[in-house]
């Protein structure tokens, strides 16, 4: 059985490296998918494998939208990561070094003597099951001298086999963050919010409605859209987020009518409402007011509201009809 992820404290870091927003820490990337619908891209690849790209890990890239949505409502915080390491590992005295390295080789060999306990604890159940008895090389002159070992308590012979003894190899731990040894990092206010493009209030709407996002450029759109997390259902909504007074081509949306009904999706569009019209109520601008049948939500969680003005959202959905 798994061991339970450590909490995570909000709000948490986003790291941004070259250009990117990643999560490196496993339990936030748990957290932030179960409890804030932030589903991500994983990006990591294999050191010695790096060709492939089909088991992926660690860091999870998220989208400049789900980087924004969780600052704006406080969860999260943007900090360069460049700058933090540098600064903290320079200043860092040699004797957290040594005692950070320390740290790492005990955990190591605690991994280590935990493998060879469980390599005996396999070949002894695998001899019990095949009636033998294993004895180990230590204890063979023993054994050879008194004999009690060859013998059951009936006194009938036992076989016997000698078990090779397994010796624990070194196992080295590669941290997948820096803290520790640093110390949580703190935001970087020169970089601000994340810079988004114009489809991002449909992206926002539909995220305070509670579903999860992934890009949908698969299907010529701006998201897939999707009632729950991604392993248990399939899309509803093929979302592209257009401005309020933004000329678009009928075609468009004959197209995207036609290829989201072929695929058994409604093709959605939507944009910020200029001015203030057809403005919704306050509450449905926070991830926990979303509607409760979405089993990933956490109504216990306490709302939040957003820290910047948000402009009400309108969006239609076209499915095309067989005439």
């Amino acid at each position: 059985m798994a061991p339970d992820m450590p909490p995570v404290q909000e709000p948490f870091p986003i790291s941004y490296v070259a250009g990117r927003y990643l999560l490196f820490d496993p339990p936030t990337v748990a957290y932030a998918r179960r409890t804030y619908n932030i589903t991500g891209v994983l990006i990591g690849t294999i050191p010695n494998l790096s060709q492939q790209n089909i088991f992926l890990g660690i860091p999870l890239e998220l989208t400049p939208e789900e980087a924004r949505v969780l600052v704006e409502q406080d969860h999260a915080y943007i900090v360069d990561d460049a700058a933090i390491h540098r600064e903290g590992f320079l200043e860092m005295s040699r004797e957290d070094r040594l005692a950070y390295l320390q740290d790492m080789d005990e955990k190591g060999a605690e991994i280590s003597r935990n493998v060879v306990r469980r390599a005996n604890e396999k070949t002894e159940r695998a001899l019990q099951a095949k009636g033998l008895r294993a004895i180990k090389r230590s204890d063979e002159s023993q054994a050879s001298d008194t004999g009690s070992l060859l013998f059951d308590e009936d006194g009938f012979p036992s076989p016997v086999v000698a078990a090779p003894e397994k010796k624990a190899e070194p196992t080295y731990i590669t941290p997948t963050t820096s803290c520790p040894p640093l110390h949580k990092p703190r935001p970087s206010p020169a970089l601000g919010l994340p810079e988004v493009p114009k489809s991002f209030p449909m992206f926002r709407y539909l995220h305070s409605k509670g579903y999860f996002m992934m890009p949908g450029l698969r299907f010529g759109c701006h998201y897939s859209v999707y009632p729950g997390d991604l392993l248990r259902y399939h899309s509803h909504f093929l979302a592209t987020g257009l401005d309020w007074d933004e000329e678009f081509d009928l075609l468009d949306i004959v197209g995207g009518g036609r290829l989201g009904t072929g695929v058994k999706k409604a093709y959605l569009i939507g944009g910020e409402v200029k001015g203030g019209a057809d403005k919704e109520p306050e509450e449905t601008l926070a991830p926990s007011a979303a509607p409760s049948w979405n089993p990933a939500l956490r109504p216990d969680k306490p709302e939040k509201k957003p820290r910047v003005k948000v402009e009400p959202v309108r969006a239609f959905s076209i499915e095309w009809a067989g005439l």
